[in-house]
């Protein structure tokens, strides 16, 4: 194997591009390379990086979802949501797939119009926005935006009159890890009250919206959607619109069978139940995140400190007996950084064996003739800094290594330095260059 270096993505400023308000727009440039993930972890962690945590992540993974994506759904364009993980390398990835975006804030519509995308490729999917990203929008041409209730109608016709809105209704999402309907969505029985409203302040309304969950595991979910989505499409036919825009929100598993029901199967429900429930002439966006990135990110983190357990108990007859010893590793990424999915978004990590005793133990099945409970601690000083109690490992050592497949949904994106840690230092390599 060759010994190279893999680059951190640096950014760059370019003033070849400038957008409508003068501002420069910033390129970001990564040398990636076609590596594996296990040559860039095995690489890092046997020559150095001080013992820091790291993530590899693979571009090429989001490029093949995408193709996939278009294959089982040719008729439903994908917008990224992007708050399941803004990294700009991989949002790049996806500008260059010619995709949409899903947006929720300012912040998020600036990067996306700063790396090139077309105001008509956004939508800003939140239901409940501050009047000065609505401004901003506005002032933007990004016209699509949804709302769910009659103080947004207001605000969005005082602060962006031109507005193309699409209505978010409530939808049963009982079937899903992460539930959204407490928060956000019209319930039936508001939205043709909301559809007459917005027809009196004139406001366009184009379409419908609506998300069944994070994590949906029950595929039915969505028809039972989109049948409400049908609803209230004809609601608004009675009012006076002729609705032709239909977003079918997220919830799509990032790993099938894991965190959700086979992709495959949830496509199937789609599209047949778009064929039976709606005609030519509406298009058709979903708002995909944990699906396009979650296998994407592997991360690697070493061990700084650890504890063994050793109960002895006495047995009835005197005698004292020692019980196998269990062990607490700490290590330098936890909850308050990468594992943050721990806490928000109910994810459950599997640790594995990198690197023990200086040797790499990386695309092999290593026989570890004793394993030991053990559980898996971050590294502040907060005792819910626990990324698991369950782990069977081996017996390790401080400056041994494990790395944790699948991290590249809601982790980067939430992570912080509290406690004066840093997030990990971020590899790239592209397998589809």
């Amino acid at each position: 194997m060759k010994d190279q270096q893999v680059s951190v993505v640096e950014p760059t400023l370019s003033q070849s591009h400038v957008l409508p308000t003068g501002k420069p727009v910033v390129e970001y440039k990564t040398d990636t390379r076609q590596e594996t993930i296990p040559e860039i972890l095995e690489r890092t962690s046997r020559h150095g990086n001080n013992g820091m945590a790291f993530m590899a992540i693979d571009l090429g993974e989001p490029i093949r979802r995408i193709r996939r994506w278009r294959r089982l759904l040719p008729n439903v364009e994908p917008f990224y949501a992007i708050k399941c993980n803004s990294d700009i390398a991989i949002l790049k990835t996806l500008v260059e797939q010619g995709i949409g975006f899903d947006c929720a804030s300012k912040e998020e519509i600036s990067t996306m119009l700063k790396l090139g995308v077309e105001p008509e490729k956004i939508i800003f999917a939140n239901p409940c926005k501050p009047a000065a990203h609505i401004q901003y929008a506005a002032r933007n041409g990004v016209d699509m935006m949804t709302f769910d209730n009659m103080d947004e109608l207001y605000k969005v016709k005082e602060n962006h009159p031109g507005a193309k809105l699409v209505l978010r209704v409530l939808t049963d999402d009982s079937k899903s890890v992460c539930r959204f309907g407490l928060k956000f969505g019209a319930p039936g029985y508001m939205t043709k009250r909301l559809l007459q409203t917005a027809k009196e302040l004139d406001i366009d309304v184009i379409g419908v919206s609506f998300h069944v969950g994070s994590g949906c595991f029950d595929p039915t979910s969505y028809h039972d959607a989109i049948a409400v989505a049908r609803k209230v499409f004809d609601e608004a036919a009675e009012v006076g619109y002729k609705l032709h825009f239909l977003d079918l929100g997220g919830g799509y598993p990032g790993l099938d069978g894991v965190d959700g029901a086979p992709f495959e199967q949830s496509a199937a429900v789609i599209r047949q139940s778009l064929a039976d429930m709606f005609p030519e002439g509406v298009r058709f966006i979903a708002e995909p995140g944990r699906y396009v990135v979650a296998a994407s990110n592997t991360l690697a983190v070493s061990i700084t400190s650890r504890r063994a357990i050793l109960p002895h108990y006495k047995n009835p007859n005197g005698s004292n007996t020692e019980e196998k010893p269990s062990f607490m590793y700490y290590v330098n990424d936890g909850v308050y950084g990468s594992f943050n999915c721990i806490l928000f978004d109910h994810a459950k990590v599997q640790p594995k064996v990198l690197q023990k005793e200086g040797e790499c133990l990386l695309g092999e099945e290593p026989n570890f003739p004793e394993q030991f409970d053990a559980s898996i601690w971050g590294p502040t000083c907060d005792s819910m800094d626990c990324i698991t109690r369950t782990a069977v490992l081996p017996e390790l050592n401080v400056g041994d290594w494990l790395y944790f497949e699948n991290m590249g949904a809601y982790t980067v994106a939430a992570s912080s330095t509290f406690n004066g840690f840093p997030k990990p230092i971020l590899y790239y390599t592209n397998t589809e260059m």
